[in-house]
């Protein structure tokens, strides 16, 4: 962000204004953007939820969520820029409430028509929502219309399709931000900078240099209270359909023309252009399916003991699997994702294993030569790691693996933004870069979904992993097949 930032006037609508969500995420994150300048004088709120509730009250919703992060003045001035009204999405009448407000608070808080509509509610009224906005006239003709959707988009490629239809009758794509919060994130955003900022990795990103590519994201806790919608998606509609592919994006996508929004989001989508589509029998070659089980602590319940989990459910809760690029950058390079759920270690990172040297040392042991790889901390410490061969300190000549390491400094740590920060600064500045565009999301579900068929009919075995672990040992194997290993082990 700008060292000397420029204010962005808006008038936001949020739809879920008194949800778990804006409370812990969006009010804190926009309170930060006021702090730093983004937010001054020309900005308001709407908060909406099917409950009444007077402004006052709902300001001290607001306060209450940001009370820890600011002065008394601070919060008190921030929150005097919010308003509730009591809403119904799916009752057009009340669309018209909402209509007059925009219309009153821009011409208050002189926002000069810039509006965004952010859909923090359940994903069955995110079209309903969106058709209404436009046809219930809520959109401005003066500024931007801009309308933040958080995940899950769809449950499937036709469902998906569906969504995109609903939302394309209210908005254009330019105009949809589709939040994936993992692109938000600090150690995400520095891929393309450590990718194209130096050269002596930008010329060695290829398959005449790079052996295999790993992305992990482990976590260690359980199910948790999210049985309810955790049963029906999985880890592989919960991880792998969006955050594992858009992390994915960014590391194979070709360079793109310029840093652009318009033109990352044409790199990303001529590489997913290239992905190979699986077949039944290629699913079940290059994906492993997973369920955790009892470990070694007597709470480690496994999932099937899980409250309102069935005892017959055969759900993924991880999820390890081989990618592949048919182009002439990454053609015979696996793309190895993995995700799980009561794993060793919370750990999301990525692993650039580069090919072992074939310099002939004379004497010398090849055998000793290590796989230089390329590590990229994402969570939960942030920084770069580098394991590459040097001289052992001793009188005959032989190599190690020394390890080169960065990570964020505390000070760069109070600076960085939250993900939810940088998604709603980029959305006011109608910079897309780090939001999932609909050619991406389109083909991550219609490859996702040769994945669950086969699953749904039970034509891969699941394998049961023990809590604590980093998952199914056939995931290991996945990757012996071809001669590799996972880098991080827990």
């Amino acid at each position: 962000m700008d060292n000397k930032p420029t204010e962005l006037p808006l008038v936001l609508l949020l739809f879920g204004g008194t949800g778990d969500l804006a409370k812990r995420k969006l009010y804190p994150s926009l309170f930060n953007l006021f702090k730093k300048g983004y937010l001054q004088k020309h900005f308001a709120v709407i908060g909406t939820a099917r409950h009444p509730l007077d402004d006052e009250k709902f300001q001290e919703v607001v306060r209450q969520s940001i009370a820890k992060n600011g002065t008394e003045g601070q919060v008190k001035e921030f929150a005097a820029h919010f308003r509730y009204s009591s809403h119904d999405v799916t009752d057009l009448k009340d669309y018209g409430k909402l209509k007059n407000m925009l219309a009153k608070l821009d011409k208050e808080f002189d926002a000069g028509g810039n509006r965004i509509f952010y859909m923090s509610v359940a994903p069955r009224f995110f079209g309903q929502i969106a058709q209404a906005i436009k046809s219930e006239g809520l959109m401005s003709d003066t500024g931007y219309n801009r309308l933040m959707v958080e995940k899950p988009f769809g449950t499937s490629y036709k469902t998906a399709e569906e969504l995109q239809n609903q939302l394309e009758s209210g908005f254009s794509d330019d105009q949809i931000f589709r939040i994936d919060h993992y692109l938000g994130k600090e150690m995400v955003q520095n891929i393309p900078a450590v990718r194209f900022g130096n050269p002596i990795l930008d010329a060695t990103w290829n398959k005449n240099y790079i052996k295999n590519v790993q992305v992990t994201l482990a976590e260690q806790l359980g199910v948790e209270e999210r049985a309810g919608y955790y049963n029906t998606a999985g880890a592989l509609l919960d991880m792998i359909q969006n955050h594992a592919f858009q992390i994915v994006g960014w590391l194979a996508m070709e360079k793109p023309s310029s840093f652009s929004d318009t033109d990352i989001r044409a790199a990303k989508n001529t590489v997913f252009s290239k992905l190979k589509m699986y077949d039944e029998r290629e699913v079940v070659a290059n994906f492993v399916r997973g369920q955790y089980g009892r470990g070694r602590e007597v709470w480690q319940k496994s999932y099937t003991e899980e409250p309102n989990v069935p005892a017959d459910s055969k759900n993924d809760t991880y999820v390890a699997g081989r990618l592949q690029f048919e182009n002439d950058r990454w053609t015979g390079v696996p793309f190895y994702i993995r995700t799980g759920k009561r794993l060793a270690a919370k750990q999301t990172r990525v692993d650039i294993v580069y090919k072992k040297s074939s310099f002939d040392f004379g004497k010398f042991n090849q055998d000793k030569l290590s796989e230089p790889v390329l590590s990229i901390l994402i969570d939960p410490v942030g920084g770069i790691n580098f394991s590459l061969n040097g001289k052992n300190v001793t009188t005959e000549f032989e190599t190690r693996s020394d390890l080169l390491k960065w990570s964020i400094s505390d000070q760069d740590k109070v600076k960085t933004p939250d993900p939810y920060e940088r998604m709603l600064h980029d959305a006011m500045n109608g910079d897309g870069s780090n939001f999932a565009d609909w050619n991406g999301v389109s083909i991550s579900w219609k490859f996702v979904d040769q994945i669950a068929k086969v699953w749904a009919e039970d034509k891969a075995p699941l394998e049961i992993y023990e809590s604590a672990t980093m998952g199914s040992v056939a995931s290991d194997r996945l990757l012996a097949e071809t001669g590799d290993r996972w880098i991080y082990r827990g």
